[in-house]
């Protein structure tokens, strides 16, 4: 079976990444649609030499779509997460937005699929990155031992806060090392 996918937030590094990552790995895909805001609609993204039109997303009709992916923040997604699920798609949710939320599977799949079965919601969330890298880690050693505490202190990227704080930081760094006032 092929599915229609539909990635929000496609122009940015999340969603690219998402793209290429579908494509690499021969997802059954049937049609795939970039969406993003207004602004970004009608660019052209290309990933694995193919050639991809962005729509504008707050027009977009989730109704033949099997599976959004999200990552377009989280006031975009709970918008437009809470409208695909409502046409009977499934979402996959990369933003904080749903995190929280106890009707809401939160998966990581290597540690618990099982709550995709449980769940009578089309929104599945995932966790942090670092938190997600943690766990697969943790799991095979709380399976042997159980862990009672973990403790963690993290350094977030720039990246997931997005393409203008990468932008930010760019110049920021050119400032530093061209001696200017930043």
């Amino acid at each position: 079976m092929k599915y229609n996918i539909a990635i929000v937030g496609a122009t940015g590094a999340v969603g690219r990444k998402m793209l290429s990552t579908l494509l690499e790995r021969n997802f059954p895909i049937k049609n795939l649609t970039l969406l993003a805001s207004e602004r970004s609609a009608g660019k052209k993204i290309n990933s694995n030499n193919l050639e991809f039109t962005v729509k504008n997303l707050e027009s977009f009709n989730f109704k033949s779509t099997n599976l959004a992916f999200f990552s377009a923040g989280s006031e975009t997604s709970k918008k437009y997460a809470l409208i695909a699920e409502e046409c009977e798609c499934y979402v996959i949710d990369n933003t904080s937005c749903f995190r929280m939320d106890s009707d809401i599977p939160l998966v990581v799949p290597e540690i618990n699929d099982k709550e995709l079965i449980k769940s009578k919601r089309k929104i599945i969330a995932n966790p942090n990155c670092s938190t997600i890298q943690m766990l697969v880690a943790l799991k095979p050693i709380h399976e042997v031992s159980k862990i009672n505490e973990v403790i963690v202190s993290t350094y977030q990227s720039v990246s997931g806060a997005g393409q203008k704080a990468i932008k930010e930081l760019e110049e920021q760094t050119k400032g530093i090392l061209d001696k200017k006032n930043i």
